[in-house]
């Protein structure tokens, strides 16, 4: 049974910076994909970014690029979330996902089987 568990979350104010972790368990975690999304009250899933099995590609959402920046350790099964320059609009649930098979695509919500229960992030103005 995959598990993911996100920490990391909290208040911070606009200009700041947190960092978020995935711990994951259940399988060999550096064989698959890892994804972030999130999302706001009334608003659908976003992606927020993407890392390939070894870390070698990555992928941002068009507003956190420059931002943002997703990491893995494959030692540690984690993957991880830095937030930088935060705003009161990326204020929202961060889910952490995982794909069940080696391949395909991991920009969309449906490209991936296994969810975190998700932490909070608030950027007060």
């Amino acid at each position: 049974q995959v598990q993911l568990v996100e920490s990391g979350g909290g208040l911070v104010q606009t200009g700041g910076s947190l960092r978020l972790s995935c711990a994951a368990s259940g399988r060999t975690f550096s064989n698959y994909p890892m994804g972030w999304f999130r999302q706001a009250p009334r608003k659908e899933r976003e992606f927020v970014a993407a890392i390939t099995w070894n870390g070698d590609n990555t992928y941002y959402g068009n507003s956190v690029k420059g931002r943002f920046t997703i990491s893995r350790d494959n030692a540690k099964n984690t993957v991880y979330l830095q937030m930088n320059s935060l705003k009161p609009e990326d204020t929202a649930v961060y889910y952490c996902a995982t794909r069940r098979s080696y391949f395909g695509p991991i920009l969309a919500a449906s490209d991936y089987d296994y969810w975190g229960q998700g932490t909070q992030v608030t950027v007060s103005s």
